[in-house]
């Protein structure tokens, strides 16, 4: 899959390609960063970017690719967590006013699963408040 084609591959079809090093994680984090920026302002799917961060980590991505290190299901693969989840070091409102400022110090279990699982975690996607709705403003 060419790598114009990122947008449309499927998780395990994106840590295919970094195991077999036709992409680099940093290509596919910065690819995808890319589409939330150009596209995030219309749809307002994401609370927080975290694209220093991510970029941090697909860069440690990377340098596990190149040194052979074993690799995690979803290694190099970006993926937003929903705002409803813990996730430390990054704000979460869970769809909040009154939690707006709110900083975890732990993850939730499915996070630590998605970071142990080699994951890129680029931000948090918007949920209403504490996702009693179906649908966010």
């Amino acid at each position: 899959m060419p790598p114009n084609d990122l947008t449309l591959a499927t998780a395990s079809e994106l840590a295919e390609l970094v195991r077999a090093k036709s992409v680099s994680p940093v290509e596919v984090t910065a690819h995808f960063l890319d589409r939330i920026a150009a596209h995030d302002g219309e749809l307002n799917a994401f609370i927080t970017v975290a694209a220093e961060e991510a970029m941090t980590q697909a860069h440690r991505a990377e340098e596990a690719v190149i040194a052979g290190e074993p690799l995690g299901p979803l290694h190099g693969v970006p993926i937003g967590i929903k705002d409803l989840d813990a996730t430390k070091g990054l704000r979460t409102t869970y769809g909040s006013m009154l939690m707006r400022d709110f900083v975890p110090d732990h993850d939730e279990i499915a996070v630590e699963r998605i970071r142990a699982a080699g994951a890129i975690i680029v931000g948090k996607t918007n949920t209403p408040d504490y996702g009693w709705k179906g649908t966010t403003e």
